[in-house]
């Protein structure tokens, strides 16, 4: 299904996901769609892996944990999310050396507490890893230490138009 791609979300410089300076991250980029849902989409390179060709599980788990809990600032741009439990259910080996997308949407939110769900989607459309997660909404300045807004940058990237998910 094609969506449109409404805006990207910022980066940040040494973030395991999305640092655009960290030599050994993901480098993800992340993009608010039209329905709501974010999409995480990055390439996993061999130094992500764990069995070989096989991006590793905690990686896995790491992108989807941080597209969920990214998902809140779609409606509020100046929530931030920290992980109070987050559930995982593998289903197919996630590749490295190519692109993987990873969905994901806030399913309830409580205020202070919220919760998501999301997906490690294949080239191919298939679902390889699902996750359920709860965050607690708190302000940057009680979740960072040192200053933040040197770190947290626009992604000048351009923008798709659509993307198929």
């Amino acid at each position: 299904m094609k969506r449109a791609v409404l805006a990207a979300q910022n980066v940040s410089r040494m973030c395991m996901v999305c640092g655009m300076e960290n030599t050994v991250g993901l480098g993800a980029r992340f993009l608010e769609l039209d329905c709501g849902e974010l999409v995480g989409v990055f390439t996993p390179r061999s130094e992500h892996q764990g069995y070989p060709g096989r991006l590793h599980g905690g990686l896995a788990a790491t992108i989807l944990d941080e597209t969920i809990g990214r998902a809140i600032s779609i409606a509020d741009p100046g929530a931030w999310g920290v992980t109070v439990e987050l559930s995982l259910r593998y289903r197919k080996p996630v590749p490295v050396d190519r692109e993987v997308r990873a969905l994901g949407r806030i399913t309830h939110d409580g205020g202070r507490l919220f919760t998501g769900t999301g997906e490690i989607i294949l080239e191919d459309g298939t679902v390889a890893v699902e996750a359920t997660g709860k965050y607690l909404r708190m302000p940057i300045g009680r979740i960072a230490e040192g200053n933040f807004e040197s770190e947290w940058l626009a992604d000048e990237r351009e923008l798709p138009g659509t993307l198929d998910l």
